[in-house]
């Protein structure tokens, strides 16, 4: 009896699709395809400003060729740290049109991090936002980047807006000199006049095209390769999961394009199939809230959904244009999931909230609860062309339904490789008797005989904050190297909004005080060196740390400490 589950999705005329037909070229063909379609049909939405398809090709077929005159050829690397903004939109598929690969970065990395990106992708230009700026200058000797393009939210603003901003956010923005060694945006764009033809390189499905950065399974820091095919797979898969769209919905693009999430669901998946972005560069639960009752499918992690039911603002929202709503970055709690599907209920919704799994090594979601079907703490089925299966862990051996194991993923989403790394790769994909190559991701889950799947824990060691990946190996690297710390472990600790938050534990290094000067010495070197979201709230100094039987520090044991002494406080 096969224990492999396979997407049991129905098409609109009831039957059970066998398999989708993926567009085999670049992601910007897709896009481009999609634009010769609908070219009056509106792309994206920016704070206040509207841009249509024929209008955002312009500009991407501007924006490459400019990439060309700077001297960005096939196979180069560009790193992208920007909001959800149109500069990122261009760039993004302008990288993909002139054959490079698109490097996506979080633009509130640390500086140490945005060094270590820029090397280990090898990035030879850079773009971001004038406000980090002086992040990129700082480490720039370190690396083998040739330009740096600098944008500002300012330049893609309609009046009155733009003098607004300028009046309020613009105001915090440090001044860039006037002789800096960077390029700014229009006259970036500006260069396009310098290249008159051979600029787009012919690309096809297989061919790398972004990297997306994750710990993998064993929390290092990697960047996973994703091709063209891994993007438009997604695009249509997603489409064939909702066939309640249609192009011109509205998808609110709230989630960041540094995360599969974002980047593949809000983003591609839309422009690639006639839909409509409405970007949100910063994302708040008021923001949030603002734009949901304009859009027809919105995107969230489950910490975003909590916030949004604590809002007096949307007492009275009225949210009947919704036609999909999807929760995904960490596993929504079943009485979450109630909460939210009774507050859609009685603000005019005619859907409940649909919970999704994957992970960056598969682009982002793979798996989904149907809209016609839902069962409860399940994270839904397969999509097309996409197999799970549950194994016991490290091994190729299924286990039957109902019973714990590893997950494993297959189908046309899997990526290519970790970059720079073939031992961890070798180890991540594995191809199997039944001739699929399959993702063991670490994660525990079980699967019932309709092919249902629950997700039971995270295998590796992770935690997740406000939807974000934090890696406790990274952070301890980063403490141990300081000269004040013999030894550092990190956990996660309950909180009601993040869900998790991040604490450190540090022995000291002999004769170093435990006082606050050096609390705040080290919280100081830590926010030069972890990013904004990964930042230890507390650092905790402990004499001796509790070991395991082997040695190794027993993180679980300091945070069921933890625990009790939160139950205690309470």
């Amino acid at each position: 009896m096969p224990i492999t589950a396979k997407t049991p999705w129905k098409d609109s005329m009831g039957e059970l699709p066998m398999h989708l037909e993926y567009h085999q070229g670049s992601m910007f063909d897709a896009v481009r395809d999609i634009a010769e379609k609908y070219p009056d049909y509106i792309a994206f939405d920016f704070m206040g400003r509207s841009t249509t398809y024929r209008r955002m090709v312009e500009n991407i077929e501007r924006c490459a060729k400019s990439l060309k005159t700077i001297g960005v050829r096939e196979n180069d690397r560009v790193t992208i740290a920007l909001p959800n903004c149109p500069q990122a939109i261009y760039m993004f598929y302008a990288v993909n049109l002139i054959g490079a690969v698109a490097n996506m970065i979080h633009p509130l990395s640390a500086e140490k991090e945005i060094e270590f990106y820029l090397n280990d992708s090898k990035s030879v230009t850079a773009i971001t936002l004038d406000q980090f700026y002086n992040k990129f200058e700082n480490i720039r000797r370190n690396t083998g980047v040739v330009n740096i393009i600098i944008a500002s939210v300012k330049d893609e603003l309609a009046q009155p807006i733009k003098a607004g901003y300028m009046l309020t956010e613009g105001r915090k923005i440090a001044k860039i000199p006037k002789d800096a060694p960077v390029i700014r945006w229009r006259e970036f764009m500006n260069m396009s006049h310098m290249c008159f033809y051979n600029y787009k390189v012919e690309r096809r499905a297989e061919d790398p095209a972004v990297i997306l950065y994750s710990g993998g399974t064993t929390g290092t820091t990697k960047g996973i390769v994703l091709t063209n095919l891994n993007f438009n797979a997604l695009a249509r898969q997603v489409i064939g999961a909702n066939p309640i769209f249609v192009p011109g919905d509205v998808m609110l693009a709230a989630m960041p394009l540094f995360h599969g999430f974002g980047l593949g669901v809000c983003v591609h998946t839309m422009l690639a199939s006639g839909g409509r972005c409405l970007l949100l560069p910063r994302v708040t639960p008021k923001e949030y809230a603002k734009r949901i009752v304009k859009c027809n499918l919105v995107a969230g992690v489950p910490t975003l959904y909590e916030a949004l039911l604590r809002l007096p603002s949307m007492e009275k929202a009225d949210l009947s244009k919704l036609k999909g709503v999807f929760s995904g970055g960490d596993s929504l709690s079943i009485e979450l999931k109630k909460k939210l599907d009774r507050f859609l209920a009685e603000h005019k919704a005619n859907v409940q909230v649909r919970e999704g799994y994957g992970t960056t090594e598969t682009v982002t979601a793979c798996c989904l609860t149907p809209p016609h079907m839902h069962k409860e703490g399940s994270i839904g089925l397969p999509f097309a062309d996409t197999y799970i299966k549950i194994v016991r862990p490290d091994t190729d051996e299924e286990l039957p339904y109902g019973e714990e194991g590893e997950i494993l993923l297959a189908g046309p989403t899997v990526m290519k490789e970790y970059m720079n790394h073939p031992d961890e790769t070798a180890k991540t994909l594995r191809t199997h008797a039944d001739g699929l190559t399959w993702v063991y991701t670490g994660d525990l889950g079980v699967m019932d005989e309709q092919g249902f799947i629950y997700f039971r824990g995270r295998a590796k060691r992770m935690i997740i904050s406000s939807g974000y990946n934090v890696y406790p190996g990274q952070i301890e690297n980063i403490l141990d190297a300081h000269d004040m710390v013999q030894m550092s472990c990190v956990i996660g600790v309950p909180d009601p909004y993040r869900v998790q938050k991040v604490k450190a534990f540090v022995k000291l290094a002999a004769g170093i005080p435990a006082n606050d000067e050096t609390k705040q010495t080290l919280l100081d070197y830590c926010r030069r060196n972890i990013a904004k979201y990964a930042m230890p709230y507390d650092i905790e100094f402990k004499e001796e740390m509790p070991k395991t039987l082997v040695g190794k520090v027993a993180y679980r044991k300091l945070e069921e400490e933890e625990l009790k002494k939160m139950q205690a406080a309470d």
